[in-house]
């Protein structure tokens, strides 16, 4: 098995004893700061001021045992977070069987859609969107089957609506291609799946400050694409790769013509370099535009970080990170 994917594994295998630990006092608030979370993403709901942080996790079923799923945290301020609680589980007699990776969830048209790379046993490993009333579920899949192509390895999809109409935008993986793709895909309305074949956004490659994978001169990674409009209309795309060092790093892509369909043009310097990423952005009740990463990129001592982002108009800068806060000693 490759080892990026290996590493993965086994960081959900990890992250899934600590999370159904956690689920029995999932009652209790706890700091950010002690939160083993990857590949973090933060949905504001404003009807309720609350913050929810969907995560994968082992997920217990009737009967004894668990199974992959997600789980989401909730927070009124993005320190003290309620949680896991389990909102989605693999159903009997799905396709997929192992760990579920880099759950987001969207809102749409008054439903709540989690977007999450599933795999199998087999090594089959795509993009599946959930739906369910609430953020707090239960989400149930359209169909047993992904909405990426049967025969990619896909992952890390998300959700861009443009002029209406919605986009799943997804990687297609560098272990089966090599210098890893950014795919666009449209969606049926309803999201249910797809109307339309996959477009080539742009490779990993094409970026300055991406690096080749240390064991393999022509394999180049995209992780994690996240789409946002600035304030002068321009379309941005984050993403990650690993940069000098072999350190996971996010850039930003800026469509040329606004159109997520692109052509997409890669700013050269990356916007953070930390050996930390899998960004995305969202805005704060009182307005503050932040991007969630995990970090560092591999060991248990993997949390969500929050940098504070300046809207520059034709791209994206750091202010500063919001600490996070620590339990006082006694």
């Amino acid at each position: 098995m490759n080892p990026h994917a290996m590493m993965r594994i086994n960081l959900f295998a990890a992250a899934a004893c600590l999370f159904a630990a956690a689920a029995g006092n999932a009652a209790e608030p706890r700091l950010r700061a002690d939160l083993w979370i990857r590949d973090p993403f933060i949905l504001p709901v404003a009807e309720t001021k609350t913050y929810y942080m969907v995560d994968k996790m082992a997920v217990p079923i009737e009967g004894g045992g668990t199974r992959p799923g997600v789980g989401v945290y909730t927070s009124r301020n993005l320190e003290h977070w309620k949680g896991p609680k389990p909102v989605f589980h693999y159903p009997d007699e799905f396709w997929a069987d192992k760990g579920v990776w880099a759950p987001e969830m969207h809102r749409y048209r008054n439903k709540y859609y989690v977007f999450a790379t599933f795999n199998s046993e087999s090594g089959k490993r795509a993009v599946q969107i959930v739906v369910a009333d609430s953020p707090e579920g239960p989400f149930k899949p359209f169909a047993n089957k992904p909405h990426t192509p049967e025969d990619w390895l896909a992952l890390d999809g998300t959700l861009w609506v443009e002029d209406g109409v919605p986009y799943l935008v997804f990687c297609h993986e560098w272990v089966q291609v090599k210098d890893g793709t950014m795919e666009l895909l449209r969606l049926k309305d309803d999201l249910s799946g797809v109307a339309g074949k996959p477009h080539t956004l742009f490779r990993a490659s094409e970026a300055k400050w991406v690096v080749p994978m240390f064991f393999d001169k022509n394999a180049y990674v995209t992780d994690g694409p996240f789409l946002y409009r600035t304030k002068t209309g321009r379309l941005l795309m984050i993403w990650s790769s690993f940069s000098k060092g072999h350190t996971y790093t996010v850039g930003i892509a800026r469509s040329t013509s606004g159109k997520v369909a692109g052509p997409w043009k890669q700013i050269d310097e990356p916007l953070l370099s930390i050996d930390g990423g899998h960004g995305m952005l969202f805005k704060t009740f009182d307005d503050r535009l932040v991007m969630p990463v995990h970090q560092p990129n591999e060991g248990g001592g993997i949390r969500a970080r929050l940098f504070e982002l300046e809207d520059a108009g034709d791209t994206l800068r750091i202010l500063r990170e919001i600490p996070m806060q620590r339990k006082k000693e006694n």
